[in-house]
């Protein structure tokens, strides 16, 4: 059978829930170019470490609320107070050492948006201002790291930030 112009060819990934789909279609291999859309990537991805992205596409919403929008001015304010009432919030990961993590990447983003004019400016170096397009065939085919990844975080390190 013949596809039709409106049907989209998914990942097989991305055909478990409604969001994955949502996801699949809208955001994943979508070049990004907004700073505040970054620093929501940061904090989801960092949340995900150890569990599914499934897990935290779900608790999205929560997030956002929770992460005051996803604005890294804010949320490099926040208090032991305020991570204290994250650390209660079943919308979220109640993990102490990712919501932490996320404050304190806050800071570090704010670093970088200081000295390169913007997050974007940044991240967008490390592949010339070009998105890689890769043409994988099957999931085992993508490596865990690259090039790119590997001197992406190696320069994180080097200026102490742990983004």
């Amino acid at each position: 059978m013949k596809k039709t112009i409106s049907e989209k060819h998914r990942c097989a990934w991305s055909l478990g829930f409604d969001q994955y789909i949502e996801y699949h279609d809208t955001e994943w291999g979508m070049p990004v170019h907004n700073d505040q859309k970054h620093f929501e990537f940061l904090i989801l991805e960092g949340a995900q470490a150890g569990l599914s992205w499934s897990t935290i596409l779900k608790k999205r919403e929560g997030y956002r609320k929770a992460f005051a929008n996803f604005d890294p001015q804010k949320v490099s304010r926040f208090t032991e107070k305020k991570i204290g009432q994250l650390l209660l919030n079943p919308d979220i990961v109640r993990n102490q050492l990712k919501v932490r993590s996320a404050v304190n990447n806050a800071k570090c983003f704010l670093a970088v948006q200081k000295e390169w004019g913007s997050f974007d400016a940044y991240i967008w170096s490390f592949v010339n201002n070009k998105p890689i397009v890769n043409k994988w065939k099957t999931m085992k085919q993508i490596p865990p790291r690259s090039k790119v990844s590997d001197a992406l975080s190696a320069d994180l390190k080097k200026e102490d930030l742990s983004l």
